[in-house]
């Protein structure tokens, strides 16, 4: 039997499946937790997706993903906006636990990252109240400084909850090692992560040496330089007892691997790595 704490980022076996296929591919791996990639839904449709989910018994761990809100202008950020209700509706209508929100970087020629982390919290504020209405809880989830220019200006564990204490109830973290993993307040920041209760999300894979794409070349768990049993040491000692999210973005290896193989050797380094 599958540990009950494994959840599978559809990302991981996006280079095999489509939403049903990996469904179906988690279920012969005796997984009953996924997140989804809202790409994935519309593609199967979301009364479909919610029917699959709902039929199998499905817990969606998160939905990936809300969030790039800075804009060059007023109305591209209200249209932002209006995108992330709807992400809040389709994860409502999932069930998922959390909307992933990676947040967005600098538009167009800009330089004023400042700025544009005001923009951040300005678009999550303006968000947050259909989150509320809809019983959707909101994940920040801080990149590598790597990402800042273009994914990602929340870089820090301690930069995303700085955005929670900001913004109140309802905001909460998704902690991805691949990001965090390097900071070296990374174990204060997660005490404080649990001191707030905001722990939404775990997310797990390994950081490759060499690694030669800093966006597509994940490593799986234990093929790498994270310390993935001290990270979830201390996020269990922060009280969050949730899964580990498998979250793998491989286009030269994993991808191209069949899906079941990616999913068992998923499976084995949970067991024998996390």
């Amino acid at each position: 039997m599958t540990d009950r704490q494994l959840s599978i980022n559809l990302a991981t076996t996006r280079g095999a499946w489509g939403f049903a296929e990996a469904v179906d591919g988690c279920l012969r791996h005796d997984i009953t937790a996924i997140s989804p990639w809202r790409d994935q839904i519309a593609a199967i449709g979301l009364d479909e997706a919610a029917r699959i989910v709902k039929a199998n018994g499905l817990r969606l761990t998160g939905l990936c993903r809300g969030g790039m809100f800075p804009a060059d202008t007023a109305e591209g950020r209200q249209k932002n906006i209006n995108d992330n209700r709807r992400a809040i509706d389709e994860a409502a209508a999932l069930g998922a636990d959390c909307l992933v929100l990676v947040v967005g970087g600098l538009p167009g020629s800009s330089k004023d990252i400042a700025g544009v982390r005001g923009m951040v919290a300005d678009g999550i504020a303006a968000t947050l109240p259909h989150a509320r209405d809809s019983g959707v809880s909101l994940a920040i989830e801080p990149l590598h400084p790597m990402y800042a220019a273009d994914r990602a200006c929340v870089n820090t564990l301690d930069q995303a909850l700085d955005l929670c204490e900001q913004l109140g109830e309802g905001v909460g973290v998704a902690i991805d090692v691949y990001h965090v993993w390097w900071d070296p307040n990374l174990q204060a920041a997660i005490a404080r992560a649990g001191r707030m209760n905001r722990i939404l999300a775990h997310h797990i894979c390994d950081w490759l040496v060499p690694t030669t794409d800093l966006l597509l070349d994940r490593g799986m768990m234990g093929d790498g330089v994270i310390d993935l049993k001290g990270i979830r040491a201390s996020i269990e000692a922060a009280g969050y007892r949730g899964p580990q999210e498998v979250e793998i973005f491989s286009r030269d290896n994993w991808w191209k691997r069949p899906g079941d193989e990616v999913l068992a050797t998923c499976v084995e380094r949970f067991n024998t790595v996390c």
